[in-house]
């Protein structure tokens, strides 16, 4: 993985050889380099290692995603503001199979440094909710489930949501 500035520099150099190719008449090359050039800077949005984990996840392979992840040394200076968020996103996920006070953690901070789609946000508020019902939090936790039903456009987790306010009446 390149620092995220060495992707800003790489973009820079391989659009100045596409300028440098259109100078000299050589348009297909040229085309090519500013093609070429929008990798980098895909992957200086998107981490390449918190990409491989979602697809490790999509798997269920929680092994594999953390092997990934494990892979990003420094993720406070290596990662942008949303790539954090989602480098915690997947952690408390992860974390939510054994370590239920180390997954809201992760799900706090991943909430607090933001994440682009609000089913995202969904569910790790979510997992929040069920968290909170957990530690007998029922006004955290019926605060949470109410964020999550105006978050949820499609209704992809109304099950989830309906199970957790009949479990929650039981508290």
């Amino acid at each position: 993985m390149f620092h995220r500035n060495i992707k800003l520099i790489l973009v820079a150099l391989i659009l100045a050889t596409a300028v440098w190719q259109f100078t000299e008449s050589n348009i297909g090359n040229g085309i090519f380099l500013i093609i070429l050039s929008l990798i980098p800077l895909f992957l200086y949005f998107k981490n390449e290692y918190i990409l491989m984990a979602f697809l490790k996840l999509r798997k269920q392979d929680f092994a594999g995603a953390k092997s990934w992840l494990d892979r990003i040394s420094n993720p406070e200076t290596a990662l942008v503001r949303k790539q954090q968020g989602y480098y915690n996103y997947l952690n408390g996920i992860m974390m939510s199979q054994t370590n239920l006070i180390q997954a809201e953690k992760y799900f706090k901070k991943a909430i607090e440094l933001g994440l682009s789609m609000d089913m995202d946000l969904a569910v790790a508020k979510l997992n929040l909710a069920g968290v909170a019902m957990s530690r007998r939090r029922k006004i955290e936790a019926t605060n949470l489930i109410a964020e999550v039903k105006k978050l949820d456009k499609q209704n992809m987790l109304a099950d989830q949501v309906k199970m957790m306010k009949e479990q929650l009446k039981k508290i």
